[in-house]
Order: C-alpha cells, then structure tokens, then sequence
C-alpha cells in the first residue's frame, strides 16, 4: 500500500483500541467511565503513527507494545497498585495480540483490499460510513453479548466508598443476585469487603455485630461494622449497610460483594 491516511489510520485504530479496553474492563470487572475509555482509546490511537516508522525488529516492536499499553491503560483506568498496573496492562496486551494475531492472519491468507499491517499497526483504507456501520455493528453485539452472558463476565461492578470518623475506603464490588446478608437484628444489608480494602478504617467495636452468612461452601460469621456513611457509584444509600468484613475468602481484582438492592 503506497498512501496511507493519517486521519483513517488514527480513528481506525481509535475505534479498535476502544473495543480492547472494553473487553478488558470486561474480562477483569473493572468500574471505568465510557469517558475514560474513549480518551484511552484516543491515545492509543494517535500512537498508531508508529506504523509510519521504519520496520521494527520484532523483539524490539513486541518491548514497545508492551510499554505502550501501560499509559492506555492508566489513562482508561485510573491509577492503582503496581501489581493491578501489571495485571490490568497484561489483560489489555493479551486482547490486543489475539486482535493482531486474527489481523495478520487475515492479511497474509485473503489479501484483501485496503489492509495493511506494519508495526503491529492494522491499516483500513474504507469509508467513514462504512466504518460507522461496523461501530454500531460492533457495539451492538457486544450488548447482545452481555444481555444473554449469565456468569461472571455478566456481572455488574459498583464503586463503593464506605466513610467513618477515622477517613474513607474506597473499593469495587460485585453485584451479587444471590447475596442475601443481613445483620440479624436490624435487618440491615451486608457488603461483604476483604479486611484488606477498609484498612484505612477504624471501625468501631461499639458497633461489632456477629453476621451469620451461609454458601455452598457452608456457613460461618463475618464480623459487621456499622459506617457513618455509605455512598454506591456517587449515591447515598437509602439505608446504611454493614460492612462485614472477611479475610483471604475473595480472590482476583474484585474483592467485595454487595447485594442488588443496594446497587439499584
């Protein structure tokens, strides 16, 4: 391919890095404003210009894809522990060489008109209406995707900041439909958080409740500590929840269980 348009190589790769980060915030749960994504998005597309360089040895042009993904990411995601930093970029990375991976597959075995794949960089010469469709295309198979997925990939993620007179936590957790804690008393929800994510906390031993909780696992207790306030993605609760707090029980990004009717 001879010309190449600065203007199409950017949205296109634009368009492309938007759908990565969204299905990394998908495979990893992680709570993002759309706004985030496409400026994200948006710098990983004007870093597409790297197509125009010179050919770059593949170990060199894998080490830059590598340090390139970690400013989209941080820019998409916000800022986080060195070790989610590292996760997150090495989820957004794989999605990125697996989308590589079925463009030059494409490219070397159909040729078609138009593609070009320089850098680890895809080249679409096509129209913006054409483009337009295959967004809206896109996007609408991603929310049929999610209407129909029951399971994990399926689940709802809320911002939570819990607040006492010692400061605030802040932390994400799951939406759970099946989780039905409550303090047994007052009848209070329970979230359920990793003692990890309220550390910043001194919750009080006036308010220590013993909350019996049963899984499939079994059953047990969780000790429950009423907070000042609580706030789900910005809003106030309607009623204030416990926070029960457990150790080394949930694994992965999402470290925290809140009950539906607390996310509505």
């Amino acid at each position: 391919m001879r010309t190449v348009y600065i203007d199409v190589l950017i949205t296109v790769n634009l368009f492309i890095d938007f759908f990565l980060l969204l299905c990394t915030k998908t495979l990893l749960h992680i709570h993002t404003s759309i706004r985030r994504l496409i400026i994200g998005a948006a710098f990983g597309g004007s870093l597409s210009l790297i197509a125009l360089l010179p050919a770059l040895p593949a170990g060199i042009n894998i080490a830059a894809d590598v340090a390139l993904s970690v400013p989209i990411v941080l820019i998409a995601f916000g800022r986080c522990e060195p070790k989610l930093i590292v996760k997150r970029t090495a989820a957004y990375f794989l999605c990125s060489f697996v989308f590589c991976g079925v463009m030059v597959l494409l490219y070397t075995s159909l040729k078609p008109k138009g593609m070009a794949v320089y850098n680890n960089v895809v080249y679409f010469n096509i129209s913006p209406m054409l483009l337009i469709i295959l967004t809206l295309a896109a996007y609408y198979v991603i929310k049929l995707t999610e209407k129909l997925t029951r399971g994990e990939i399926g689940k709802r993620v809320c911002e939570v900041k819990v607040f006492d007179k010692s400061g605030c936590a802040q932390f994400q957790a799951m939406v759970d439909t099946g989780c039905h804690v409550r303090e047994p008393f007052s009848g209070r929800y329970v979230i359920i958080a990793e003692q990890e994510l309220v550390r910043e906390l001194s919750l009080s031993e006036n308010t220590l409740r013993v909350i019996p909780f049963g899984s499939l696992n079994g059953s047990g207790v969780i000790r429950g500590y009423l907070p000042s306030r609580v706030l789900i993605d910005g809003s106030p609760t309607e009623e204030l929840p416990y926070i029960g707090i457990c150790e080394n029980i949930m694994k992965g990004e999402v470290r925290a269980i809140i009950p539906r009717e607390l996310a509505v």
